[in-house]
């Protein structure tokens, strides 16, 4: 039994900058997982074609109930193979991604295919697709809906990054994250309550004032 995803995202860039902004994703903020990356393979084809392989290591924090079936020095690193074919004369690019090791307990296999979006030539879709399998006798079916889970998780980040990475090439202000956006309402709560307390002493200072030229008065 596979878990089969099927997923469709708009990038509203050209192909040409999604492109470049491919090669370009990492680091971003919403990639702390992925720990390396490195080309081992480019050749370019006699039509013309971009084949690239690159192998990538990202972390791979297991569930707790998957932690008491390993031992704990079972490494936390994922090793992922990455080929990709462009197509410049046809503005298409299509990668394929499947993790090395760990196979036996989740072995996770994704197709996206990248081209011009046809409503909009001006931005760029991409059609995602992935398969979640697992060996494990008796717990296979929790590791494929764990890792289903997991894989839509990391889309929406992939996603996010893609966007940060592209604005960021285009000279336009990055998306905040969540992080940085709580960060900065936070320090402008702290702002406003130092403006709020300093206004309430002046207002105290300016009533006691008032209340001693009063008291004055009647002497």
């Amino acid at each position: 039994m596979v878990k089969y995803f099927l997923g469709q995202s708009v990038l509203r860039s050209s192909w040409d900058q999604v492109f470049a902004a491919f090669w370009q994703r990492y680091p971003n903020p919403y990639s702390k997982h992925v720990l390396t990356e490195d080309i081992v393979h480019r050749e370019v084809t006699s039509d013309q074609k971009l084949l690239s392989r690159r192998l990538l290591t990202k972390t791979n924090r297991m569930p707790r109930w998957a932690e008491r079936l390993f031992p704990a020095n079972v490494a936390h690193s994922v090793y992922i193979l990455e080929d990709s074919i462009v197509d410049p004369q046809n503005q298409t690019m299509t990668t394929f991604t499947w993790n090395i090791n760990h196979a036996r307990l989740m072995m996770v296999e994704e197709r996206c295919a990248y081209r011009v979006n046809s409503d909009n030539s001006g931005w760029t879709e991409i059609r995602r697709e992935a398969w979640v399998s697992s060996s494990l006798f008796g717990v296979s079916r929790a590791v494929q809906e764990f890792g289903l889970a997991r894989f839509k998780s990391n889309v929406t980040k992939t996603m996010k990054g893609f966007e940060y990475i592209l604005a960021k090439l285009q000279g336009e202000a990055p998306p905040k994250t969540l992080v940085e956006t709580a960060k900065e309402a936070k320090e402008k709560a702290k702002e406003t309550a130092l403006a709020a307390t300093e206004k309430a002493k002046d207002l105290a200072s300016k009533a006691a004032t008032k209340k001693q030229q009063q008291q004055q008065q009647f002497v």
